[in-house]
């Protein structure tokens, strides 16, 4: 019997070893590193403006990384005039669909256009904006959160959309949020027409997060909206959780960003999480080197936690 008792444990402790390494796997996590090399990437291609080869190149590099990364991707046309010189102009959102099948869902949204001009620019307003963080940001943390949607747990599907023509504008009187005026408009008549399609959860804006000082405080109306007030619990709730200190639990300033159509035409609670305080906000000096990956890491880890959360 003690010889038995022997074999017994001896057994119990190989099959324990085993197993341990599996259970102490550790969770692939963001890697902002990465995030900062796609950064770069659509940075080489130059500015990004609505209805330009730039935008072009852009697209069809995106189209075929999130569809490598097993997304359904899917484009959303429509035309604008240009008030300058009264031509129409050919603007696209990308809609990129994990889990498909789930009717519940969540929209994380960004612009991926970039301004014309860089009009704040006190030595050339004229020059050229290649858009860094005001941009290709948050379509970089898209590019690296794609790796982890496959694999997504719960029932909640996620889309990631790129909304064209968020700053189209030169002037003044030039509209913002083209592309996210149009999706929610859509979203609106989509769901008239059948009301058995997909529902939006929840939103959540991305922008201007990869500044090397990054401090993401609340924006105002998504913390005035009841609405939207739960999900700024959630993800700032998150980030205390993970020790992330750039996300600021207070909040500070208005920003009209493509959050407000989302909420407001298509009533989806969608809240901004968005760095107010950029120095280089359209100047010629928004470029990858005023960029950091610890910063683009710390917007990445907060939104995969908070995704993994949804159940």
């Amino acid at each position: 019997m003690v010889a038995v008792a022997i074999c017994l444990a001896v057994y119990a402790r190989s099959k324990a070893e085993e197993i341990a390494p599996l259970a102490a796997a550790p969770v692939a996590e963001f890697s902002g590193p990465q995030a900062m090399a796609y950064l770069e990437r659509i940075c080489e291609i130059g500015p990004r403006i609505s209805g330009s080869p730039g935008m072009a190149a852009q697209r069809a590099l995106l189209v075929e990384h999130f569809r490598a990364a097993g997304g359904r991707v899917s484009g959303q046309a429509f035309r604008t005039e240009d008030r300058r010189t009264r031509k129409p102009v050919h603007m696209e959102n990308l809609i990129v669909e994990w889990h498909p099948d789930r009717k519940e869902r969540i929209l994380i949204g960004v612009h991926y256009d970039t301004r014309p001009f860089p009009d704040r620019d006190p030595v050339d307003p004229q020059g050229t904006f290649l858009g860094a963080n005001d941009g290709a940001s948050g379509v970089a943390v898209l590019m690296e959160l794609a790796r982890f949607m496959p694999a997504l747990p719960g029932p909640v599907g996620v889309d990631f959309v790129c909304f064209d023509a968020e700053e189209y504008v030169v002037g003044s009187r030039d509209p913002y949020c083209l592309g996210s005026t149009y999706f929610a408009r859509r979203y609106v008549a989509d769901r008239r027409d059948n009301p058995r399609l997909h529902r939006y959860r929840a939103g959540v804006i991305l922008d201007m997060v990869a500044d090397k000082d990054l401090q993401i405080w609340q924006e105002q109306q998504s913390v005035m909206w009841p609405d939207t007030q739960p999900v700024v619990a959630e993800l700032w709730g998150v980030a205390a959780r993970l020790g992330v200190r750039e996300f600021v639990p207070r909040p500070k300033h208005t920003v009209h960003d493509d959050h407000v159509p989302l909420r407001m035409i298509a009533q989806i609670p969608t809240c901004d999480v968005i760095d107010f305080d950029y120095p280089a906000w359209h100047t010629t000096a928004d470029t990858p080197a005023n960029c950091a990956a610890e910063s683009l890491e710390a917007v990445g880890r907060v939104m995969l936690a908070w995704l993994r959360d949804q159940r």
